[in-house]
């Protein structure tokens, strides 16, 4: 399974790359930065661990890897420390991070590439990025929502934040011009997530004392969805809702695998593979590639019918 993800990903350079690369030498040295604005969470953790795992099957390359922990100024600061290492390339997480003009612009005048992953910061040049179509991946969860409940019940939603957060707005915007044509009822959790299981738990404990009937459960990641089957399993409520959830998380998916539970479905967003595929499109204009500036890959909705597919027990994330 390992094997058809990987060959996948590297189908998926060559396709948008395009073109054929030159062969380095042995002694070429090379070094790169691998930038975090958070590593709070799996997906983030998993972001920056598949990149990792990528560099460590080459001997000459050298690897530097920061985190932010969420601070903006020390994003920026992490950044110009990575380049003050002479690095030849830098890959930038972003996370809830909407905008950073000054690490960017740091990274300009060091005429080196940038590979963002994830987050398409604004503010800013880059070479390229590799990323999801949020908006898209929240319109399947929508439609999914939508049939099986034959557009009735109440849906609650649970957000990750903050909240001008556009991966977080795309996913749920992108769910509700599905839902909101049918007659589905869209409570909110009143306050945020942050992205995180325990974050999850809370959130759907709030909603479960508030409502006596739920349908359903979208969040804007697995990692809130797995805590919130949690709340819901703790109170005796599994068997009155589904919940649906956002990135293929390895755990999410174990789940959606077992016969008996509400785990129905995410879309994917792996951070391992995109991990991987933002290193090796690093690597590809090193060697000489000029790539496209944006790819969006691929997101499909993952159910109990398709999930094994999709299943790769040795993933980061």
């Amino acid at each position: 399974m390992k094997a058809r993800i990987t060959l996948k990903i590297l189908l998926v350079i060559l396709i948008i790359c395009s073109l054929s690369l030159p062969v380095w030498g042995a002694d070429k040295k090379i070094r790169l930065g691998m930038v975090n604005f958070s590593l709070c969470c799996p997906y983030f953790i998993g972001m920056s661990k598949a990149v990792e795992s990528e560099a460590a099957f080459y001997a000459n390359i050298k690897l530097f890897t920061t985190d932010a922990d969420g601070d903006a100024a020390k994003l920026t600061s992490d950044v110009e420390d990575i380049l003050a290492r002479n690095v030849d390339g830098l890959i930038i997480s972003g996370a809830w991070l909407e905008a950073a003009p000054a690490a960017l612009d740091s990274i300009k005048r060091a005429g080196i590439p940038a590979v963002m992953v994830d987050r398409l910061l604004k503010g800013g040049d880059y070479t390229s990025w590799v990323g999801p179509d949020n908006f898209t991946i929240g319109v399947q969860d929508g439609q999914y929502i939508v049939d099986r409940l034959k557009g009735n019940g109440l849906l609650v939603v649970l957000r990750g934040g903050p909240a001008d957060n556009s991966i977080g707005l795309n996913r749920t915007n992108g769910m509700l011009s599905v839902v909101e044509k049918s007659k589905i009822k869209v409570e909110k959790a009143p306050d945020f997530g942050g992205w995180s299981s325990d974050g999850g738990f809370k959130l759907m404990e709030g909603m479960l004392a508030r409502f006596s009937k739920i349908s359903a459960v979208f969040c804007e990641n697995d990692s809130m969805c797995l805590g919130a089957q949690k709340a819901i399993t703790d109170a005796g409520r599994s068997r009155e809702m589904f919940l649906v959830g956002v990135d293929g998380e390895k755990a999410a998916l174990v789940n959606i695998m077992q016969a008996d539970s509400n785990y129905a479905a995410t879309g994917l967003n792996n951070s391992d593979q995109i991990g991987r595929a933002a290193f090796h499109r690093m690597m590809a204009i090193l060697a000489g590639a000029k790539a496209p500036q944006k790819t969006v890959l691929p997101s499909p909705l993952i159910t109990k019918d398709n999930v094994c597919r999709h299943y790769n027990p040795d993933s980061v994330f």
